[in-house]
C-alpha cells in the first residue's frame, strides 16, 4: 500500500502529549520516527569538532543521519503521490530558499559559497520540512519531544560527571566545565541540548493535565538545571530564563509568580547550599552586567565581530558579500581589539587557539552574508512560525508551549550564537516540531 504524507489536522479532542499510550503503541510510533530519532541520538558519539565558522565544516553522523531522514521522507512522498505541504507551510518554509540562492548567485566568490548553500537548507529548510512530514500526530509530536528529554538528561549526565571529576573544558584554569560529549571545541552544544529539554518539560509541567507526565517533567527539570549551570553558558542561561518565563506568562500570571519562587528558591539550594560551582557560577553571571563597563575578552571579541559584521553589510546592504564570506573579509573590517581566537582545552583534547570565523549572531550573519533581503526571508519564516504557532494555543497549550517555548528560546539564544557544530543540526529537528505545531492542519488555500 502506497503512504500517503500529508500535513495532519489538529483537533482538539486528538491525544497529546498528556495521553499515556501503551508500550506497544510507543514502540511503534519510534519505529515509524527512527530517522528522527537517530538524529537526535547519535549526537552521544564524540565528534572531532563537527561543522565550524558559521556556515561550513566537516559534519557529523548526526549530519549523515539527518541526509538519510530527507531520504526517507523523500521516498514516502514519491510513494504517495500526494501534495505533502499546503501552500502556507510551503511559503513560510521556503523563504529561506529565495535569500540562499541570491546570496550564492551575487556573491564575490560563488564556488566557495557552495557549502554554505548546502549547510543552510539542510539545517533551515530540508530538515525541518522532513521532521515535519514524519509527525502524524500529537503522540508523534510527544515521542520527539521526549526524545530530546533523554538526549539531554545523558549530555547533562556527562557534564556533570565532568565537572565533579576535573575532566571537562578549561574555564578559569580549571578542567570543569560540563560540555558532554560535545567536546571543548563546541562549548555550547552541552548547553543547548540542555535548554531544549529544560524548555520542553517546563512546557509539559504546565501544560498537562496527568499528574504523572507533570511529576516526570518537574524531576527532569530539576535534574536538567544543574548541568545547565554547570555548563558555564551565559548565552543559553539568558536564552532559557526568557523562553520559561514566556512560558509561565502564557500558562497564566498566578502560576508564573509561584513557579518563579520555586526556581529562585531551588537556585538558591543549588548554588548557595550546595555548592554547585557557586563562586565560578557567581563571577559568570556578574559578568553580564559588565558587558559595557569591564567586558572580558571573550565579550570584547564578540562586540568587535559584531562590528566587522555591520560593516560588511554595509558595503553589500541588499544582498551580502556571500554565503561562507565572513572569515574571508573578517580582518579588514575588524579593529585591532580583535583577539587572534579563543583558548580551548579540556575534555580530552590538548590546548589550542579556536580561530573565531563568525560574529557568534546568526541575525548579524546572515545579514553580512545574505544582506537585507536574506535576513527579512530568513527571520520572516521564523516570526511566522511563532505567531501561527501562538494562534493555534487552544488547540493544545501543552504542545503550544513546547513548540513556541522551544521556537522561543532559540530566536533568543540567535542575539548571542550561530549555526556551527555538532549540535546545529538538533536546531533543525527543533524547527521542525516548531513547524508541525504551527503549519499541521493550516488550511489549504
Amino acid at each position: 500500500m502506497a503512504t500517503v504524507l500529508t500535513v495532519p489536522a489538529v483537533t482538539p479532542d486528538a491525544p497529546g502529549i498528556r495521553d499515556a499510550p501503551d508500550v506497544r503503541d510507543w514502540a511503534r510510533r519510534a519505529g515509524a520516527l527512527s530517522p528522527v530519532l537517530a538524529v537526535i541520538a547519535l549526537l552521544l558519539v564524540p565528534g572531532g569538532g563537527g561543522a565550524q565558522g558559521g556556515t561550513g565544516g566537516t559534519g557529523t553522523v548526526a549530519d549523515a543521519a539527518s541526509g538519510l531522514l530527507v531520504l526517507v521522507c523523500l521516498v514516502r512522498v514519491l510513494r504517495g503521490g500526494a501534495r505533502p505541504l499546503t501552500r502556507t507551510a510551503a511559503v513560510v518554509l521556503g523563504l529561506p530558499v529565495l535569500g540562499i540562492c541570491l546570496a550564492a548567485i551575487t556573491s564575490n566568490d560563488p564556488a566557495a559559497s557552495l557549502p554554505g548553500v548546502a549547510r543552510y537548507l539542510q539545517i533551515f529548510v530540508l530538515v525541518p520540512a522532513a521532521v515535519l512530514l514524519m509527525i502524524r500526530d500529537r503522540r508523534d509530536f510527544a515521542v520527539v519531544a521526549w526524545g530530546l528529554v533523554g538526549l539531554a538528561l545523558l549530555q547533562g549526565a556527562v557534564g556533570v560527571v565532568q565537572y565533579l571529576t576535573g575532566t571537562g573544558a578549561s574555564y578559569q584554569g580549571e578542567d570543569v566545565r560540563a560540555v558532554g560529549t560535545f567536546g571543548a571545541t563546541d562549548v555550547m552544544g552541552m548547553a543547548t541540548v540542555v535548554s531544549y529539554g529544560l524548555v520542553v518539560v517546563t512546557g509539559i509541567a504546565l501544560g498537562s493535565r496527568a499528574g504523572r507526565a507533570r511529576t516526570a517533567a518537574l524531576c527532569c527539570a530539576v535534574l536538567l538545571s544543574v548541568p545547565l549551570v554547570l555548563s558555564f553558558s551565559r548565552g543559553a542561561w539568558i536564552a532559557t530564563v526568557l523562553a520559561c518565563g514566556a512560558q509561565l506568562l502564557l500558562s497564566g500570571p498566578r502560576r508564573a509568580v509561584r513557579v518563579a519562587l520555586a526556581a529562585g528558591a531551588l537556585g538558591v539550594v543549588l548554588v548557595g547550599g550546595l555548592g554547585v560551582g557557586s563562586a565560578m557560577v557567581q563571577e559568570r553571571v556578574t559578568s553580564i552586567t559588565r558587558v559595557a563597563a569591564a567586558p572580558d575578552q571573550s565579550v570584547t571579541d564578540r562586540y568587535t565581530m559584531w562590528a566587522a559584521a555591520g560593516r560588511m553589510w554595509r558595503t553589500e546592504p541588499v544582498t551580502g558579500i556571500g554565503l561562507k564570506g565572513f572569515p574571508a573579509y573578517r580582518d579588514s573590517n575588524a579593529s585591532l581589539a580583535l583577539s587572534s581566537g579563543s583558548d580551548t582545552a579540556g575534555a580530552g583534547a590538548a590546548f589550542q587557539r579556536q580561530p573565531l570565523l563568525s560574529p557568534h549572531n546568526m541575525y548579524l550573519l546572515v545579514l553580512s552574508e545574505q544582506g537585507l533581503f536574506g535576513l527579512l526571508a530568513l527571520a520572516g519564516g521564523w516570526v511566522a512560525l511563532l505567531v501561527l504557532g501562538l494562534r493555534r494555543w487552544r488547540l493544545g497549550p501543552e504542545r503550544a508551549l513546547v513548540a513556541t517555548g522551544l521556537l522561543g528560546w532559540q530566536l533568543v539564544d540567535f542575539f548571542y550564537a550561530d549555526i556551527g557544530g555538532p549540535s546545529t543540526v538538533l536546531m533543525s529537528v527543533v524547527l521542525g516540531l516548531a513547524a508541525w505545531w504551527a503549519l499541521a492542519g493550516v488550511r489549504r488555500a
